[in-house]
């Protein structure tokens, strides 16, 4: 018998229709305007301000809906039910040619995205592997290659619909390519556990 064992995989995770229709679209008509701080890579790119989940009743509300979730997915990343919280939060407004550069989340251990709109498929949001890691210094991208999970330096998130969160561990490398479609709309944030205990060895984080 020949068994492949994928050894230390990177969860990603993806809950379809978090939100309903109705709610995707009195949220996306709220959302639509409050942004007004410009990407710094991308003028087709726009923000809200990071604050906090009590920040507005909005926030509130899409952190009560998300936070069972972050829970679920966080006891997959450390083995242990643990207590979370949403960090920050922010509206992404994307605007057709616009892009979001590759970049990581720092000082947080689970981010998501909860999709307002539905994405096109040239702007699903895309993972890669970490740059300078333990791969071979020689790599075989060619026509004949067929490119799998274990050979594979980025990998792009299938469709996403209104409604859908998506969730992976900040330091994941991530970037969103150019908009060939409508406009995007999602809600980003981050989390954080109440508390790490290594043996114990805690951090407390508030």
């Amino acid at each position: 018998m020949t068994q492949l064992i994928g050894l230390f995989p990177t969860p990603v995770m993806r809950v379809e229709s978090l939100l309903g229709a109705d709610d995707v679209a009195a949220l996306a008509k709220d959302v639509a305007g409050t942004t007004s701080m410009t990407n710094a890579y991308s003028d087709r790119l726009s923000h809200t301000a990071v604050t906090g989940d009590q920040a507005n009743s909005l926030f509130a509300r899409l952190g009560g809906l998300v936070l069972p979730k972050v829970a679920e997915f966080g006891e997959v990343l450390f083995g242990e039910q643990l207590r979370w919280q949403i960090k920050e939060i922010w509206v992404n407004v994307l605007e057709p040619g616009g892009r979001q550069a590759i970049h990581t989340h720092a000082n947080s251990f689970i981010s998501g995205v909860v999709y307002l709109t539905p994405a096109h498929p040239s702007a699903n949001l895309v993972f890669h592997k970490a740059i300078g890691g333990s791969d071979f210094i020689f790599n075989n991208n060619n026509p004949n290659a067929a490119i799998n999970a274990f050979n594979a330096g980025k990998w792009a998130l299938p469709v996403t619909g209104a409604g859908d969160l998506v969730m992976f561990p900040s330091y994941l490398l991530h970037e969103v390519p150019v908009n060939q479609g409508d406009r995007r709309i999602s809600v980003a944030f981050n989390a954080i556990p109440d508390r790490l205990d290594n043996l114990g060895y805690a951090i407390r984080f508030a």
